[in-house]
């Protein structure tokens, strides 16, 4: 892992609408998705993790374990995931890190690996993203001096994507296609094809 304090920031807060219920709690191996993302950040070494909750935060809180992670409520979150990174940035002001692993829920083939392929980039002005075959991905490290600027550019469902386009040629592609699949769930059928494929 990298000298510089890397934290892990999830989003998770969605409803799912696609999905017909919050992608948080769906179960992977007997384990919600929220915990199994959080694992990876951990087993990454990223320190603090934080998880920002928004729909139907009560009953992910009641099945999911999160064990050392700063769980942030986010009650904007109907808003899009922007309002979502604002809340986990916010959070970690006050923290020794000096950058951000951001990784979302629904992305379980996203591993430990790709994070510390990502993170060992850190730094205060820092801006790299995985890629598989060329094409950006997640995860996305956020190096503090950007927070907040991207804070403050973050709306909808766009998160830091609009920043990370403007900053291209400051912002790092890190390929991870051999060690990770950053593929979302977003229907019930999107989750049949992936698991599937690891099968």
């Amino acid at each position: 892992m990298t000298p510089d304090p890397v934290a892990g920031l999830l989003l998770a807060a969605g409803e799912g609408r696609r999905y017909g219920a919050p992608k948080a709690l769906v179960d992977l191996a007997g384990r919600p998705l929220v915990d199994r993302a959080a694992g990876v950040l951990h087993d990454a070494g990223c320190d603090p993790v934080v998880v920002v909750l928004g729909a139907a935060a009560d009953q992910v809180r009641a099945v999911a374990t999160l064990p050392g992670c700063l769980v942030v409520d986010n009650p904007r979150w109907r808003a899009g995931m922007g309002s979502s990174l604002r809340a986990g940035l916010a959070a970690l002001a006050g923290t020794a890190a000096r950058s951000v692993v951001v990784l979302l829920v629904d992305m379980p083939g996203v591993t430990p690996e790709a994070v510390r392929r990502v993170a060992v980039h850190a730094g205060p002005s820092a801006l790299a993203v995985a890629s598989y075959a060329g094409r950006r991905g997640h995860p996305v490290l956020l190096g503090r001096d950007h927070w907040p600027a991207i804070a403050a550019q973050a709306a909808g469902d766009a998160g830091a994507r609009a920043y990370l386009r403007a900053h291209g040629a400051e912002t790092r592609l890190v390929p991870c296609e051999d060690v990770a699949d950053d593929h979302d769930v977003d229907t019930p059928d999107d989750w049949l094809r992936w698991a599937c494929r690891k099968r």
